[in-house]
């Protein structure tokens, strides 16, 4: 047993929450923005401002009705597989032969898995790459061993659970969505106040949304409580953090907080109780729905990401995009937030319950 761990841990392999949970899922989340993403917000550009290049057909695969025509936003687009597994591989800190073996692992995956395609890569990936670790370097010719075995893993569990996976995940999303039209109050609290928490937990709130395709009300619930705790905290800490702090949360993350709220988890309640109020006036009032791509519904203001993804929804759909639209997504992502969170900061600030510095980042 004590060699085994030995060689564990000269394989860098640490069957840990952190490295799994934390590591892993972010990563995704940044394999999902720089493909899937990207080129949802390309493709919008392309459309709305008419630009030649973004609209031009670059690549046809196929004959007939069955051809795929991609444009550079839907060539990103094509890519998410491969970049989820890819990004997971790297946070993993996989070899370059297993690193690059997870190109074509992620592909599978994510084509087996159709709609939960991103969590089926999710957990292929890590498996598959954690194998091609434990081969990495231990023959002659690790050139073909390496590649062999990960790809070999890889797309052998791929068509092992892949398809289950994506279809549990889609089964969840669709879950969550139909309770959300069916409970549209409730589920906006619960959907807001959850995927906000997860968003500034150092977890991956954008991988959980696309993981379970979370669209519709339930994705316009999602958007407002990412907003509510991005623009909430950037607010509600102005006095400590200035403009600096402003962009950096709320148009970066709010995940900056973690370790103040580690110190004092009572900072967290201005934004939270925010996101359950936005949440269900998304739903029931607004009817907020997050039709572009599911990964937007858990990026918030970051980058403005959830509000692009809106209007992609919006412009996809057909919709016609009326004033009233417009003010929902202003005051659900901006305005309330802010007031709101800062409300009850301040609140709490006269209670005690927050003092001066407690929001206070390293900036």
């Amino acid at each position: 047993m004590k060699k085994i761990r030995e060689f564990l841990r000269r394989k860098d392999i640490i069957f840990s929450g952190k490295r799994y949970g934390i590591d892993a899922l972010g990563a995704m989340a940044q394999g999902l923005f720089c493909t899937l993403l990207v080129g949802t917000i390309l493709n919008t550009i392309g459309q709305q401002f008419g630009i030649g290049f973004l609209n031009r057909i670059l690549v046809t695969i196929g004959t007939g009705e069955g051809a795929m025509h991609y444009t550079v936003g839907g060539l990103a687009s094509a890519m998410v597989g491969p970049g989820i597994a890819v990004a997971i591989g790297a946070a993993l800190n996989a070899p370059g032969l297993v690193l690059f073996s997870l190109i074509p692992v992620g592909f599978a995956a994510n084509a087996i898995g159709g709609a939960g395609g991103p969590l089926a890569v999710y957990v292929v990936a890590i498996i598959a790459c954690e194998c091609g670790k434990l081969v990495s370097k231990e023959t002659k010719v690790d050139i073909l061993v390496t590649p062999i075995v990960t790809i070999l893993v890889g797309i052998g569990l791929s068509c092992l659970v892949a398809a289950p996976i994506g279809d549990a995940a889609k089964a969840v999303g669709q879950a969550i969505m139909w309770a959300t039209e069916l409970q549209p109050f409730l589920m906006g609290i619960l959907v807001s106040a959850l995927v906000g928490i997860a968003l500034t937990l150092p977890i991956s709130s954008a991988a959980i949304c696309a993981s379970f395709g979370l669209v519709g009300l339930a994705g316009g619930a999602a958007v407002a409580g990412c907003c509510a705790q991005m623009v909430g905290f950037a607010v509600m800490s102005f006095r400590e953090n200035r403009w600096g702090g402003l962009v950096a949360q709320g148009i970066g993350t709010s995940m900056l907080q973690m370790p103040n709220i580690v110190k004092n988890p009572r900072i967290w309640i201005p934004p939270t109780l925010a996101s359950m109020i936005t949440g269900p006036l998304a739903t029931c009032v607004f009817k907020l729905e997050m039709n572009g791509a599911p990964v937007s519904s858990g990026m918030g203001t970051c980058g403005f990401v959830g509000q692009i993804g809106v209007y992609t929804g919006w412009v996809n759909s057909g919709k016609a995009i009326t004033a009233m639209d417009w003010v929902g997504l202003i005051l659900i992502c901006f305005v309330l937030p802010a007031i709101l969170s800062w409300v009850f900061c301040e609140i709490l600030r006269k209670w005690g319950w927050i003092k001066e510095n407690d929001l206070k980042l390293a900036l």
